[in-house]
């Protein structure tokens, strides 16, 4: 097994992915930095790899992708799902009980459909596009992030009462929106909950929170 992950720590999508390695013990790992803002995704080499020049990027010789005859995948929770099923399947993770696994994948299309670009419109226009504050429009689309993730948390976790990708997938990002627009806990009460005790998750800890300070420290850098 020979993995490389084009990865910029900052990005909620690679730190999901992060995660879902530490989850299931995949050590063996190449790392490959990709820095978005000085337009590494952009050159030809990068761009033949992942058309989208998104992060993350993974690179596993085992891998053919049918229309381009490639090793490599993109997209986190394409990767994510990939990753449990290759390597961990029937990890709770990822349940291979269709119901369980239909309620994990509504909730990832929701962090990809709603959560994530909600996330990117309001600090895109900061990192590259030289804005100095966040657009109220933009804010306005996180809170009602959170009102969605309010309604969906009737269990303990995402997708019912295991922690499974879906928290995964969406931590990554809301904590990401959290140091964007910090989550009220008293507007937010189970959201806040939820937030919490996915932090308290040793994976959590270890692979996604340090990206989150990273993501922090650049955006302050960028608003001063």
């Amino acid at each position: 097994m020979v993995l490389t992950l084009y990865k910029l720590d900052a990005s909620p999508p690679v730190r999901a992915v992060y995660m879902t390695l530490e989850a299931l013990g995949i050590e063996n790992v190449q790392m490959q930095d990709v820095n978005l803002f000085t337009k590494d995704q952009l050159q030809e080499a990068y761009l033949n790899l992942n058309p989208q020049h998104t992060v993350p990027t993974l690179k596993d010789d085992d891998f053919m992708q049918h229309y381009n005859k490639t090793n490599y995948l993109f997209v986190s929770h394409a990767i994510a799902a990939y990753l449990v099923n290759k390597y961990a399947p029937g990890h709770s993770l990822y349940p291979v009980d269709p119901k369980k696994r239909a309620i994990i994948d509504q909730r990832l299309h929701f962090d990809s459909g709603i959560l994530f670009p909600a996330l990117r419109g309001t600090v895109g226009p900061v990192f590259f596009g030289g804005e100095k504050q966040f657009r109220p429009d933009n804010l306005e689309k996180l809170k009602s992030g959170y009102d969605f993730l309010e309604r969906f948390l009737t269990e303990p976790w995402l997708a019912g009462s295991e922690f499974t990708l879906a928290d995964i997938c969406c931590v990554a990002t809301v904590s990401s929106m959290n140091v964007v627009l910090p989550i009220n806990g008293n507007e937010h009460r189970k959201l806040y909950a939820w937030f919490k005790r996915c932090s308290t998750q040793e994976i959590v800890k270890k692979r996604n929170q340090p990206g989150i300070d990273v993501f922090s420290e650049a955006l302050k850098s960028f608003i001063a």
